[in-house]
């Protein structure tokens, strides 16, 4: 299945979370196996030179295909979550948003130091997670390898600060 045709089963939703914003929805193309399977399959394939320990994966869209990855490629799965929701000692790492700020938490032996790290989410638009759980993992001692996305926003994504490569299946 082409880039294309998986783009084709994820839903456009017009203003949500807010008035301008066109939402990507995956969930239509995860319920689907073959597009599932063809999403992983995919993602994989992008990053299959790359030495890889670890899948880091960003709440809560990045869970979804991280864990699946991660069995693929034989690599382990730690999370990346919002603030409050990780039972042991954290590391914190607040990032800017055009109407604040929010934060993400990775529990602070979640890498052993020096460990190959690929950080997993679902989208790239403004790399404000992205490069907030960069941090997290530079913290922890791992080594980002580069940052892997379903789909990037390219309108949005022209001015993203992340120094690390960026593999993305779907540019739109």
């Amino acid at each position: 299945m082409t880039p294309e045709e998986i783009l084709s089963h994820i839903r456009n939703v017009p203003d949500f979370p807010k008035e301008g914003i066109l939402f990507k929805d995956i969930t239509t193309a995860l319920k689907k196996p073959q597009v599932l399977q063809a999403i992983i399959d995919s993602l994989s394939e992008l990053v299959k030179d790359i030495k890889i320990d670890y899948i880091a994966a960003i709440e809560s869209r990045g869970f979804v295909i991280g864990a699946p990855l991660a069995y693929k490629i034989g690599a382990g799965l730690v999370i990346i979550r919002k603030p409050g929701k990780l039972p042991a000692k954290v590391l914190h790492e607040e990032y800017s948003l055009e109407y604040g700020i929010d934060a993400l938490e990775m529990h602070e032996d979640a890498i052993e130091k020096g460990k190959k790290v690929l950080i997993v989410d679902d989208i790239l638009a403004t790399g404000g997670t992205a490069a907030a759980s960069l941090r997290l993992v530079e913290k922890a001692g791992g080594k980002v390898v580069g940052c892997l996305f379903l789909m990037e926003l390219t309108a949005l994504s022209q001015n993203v600060a992340i120094s690390k490569p960026i593999y993305s299946l779907i540019k739109c």
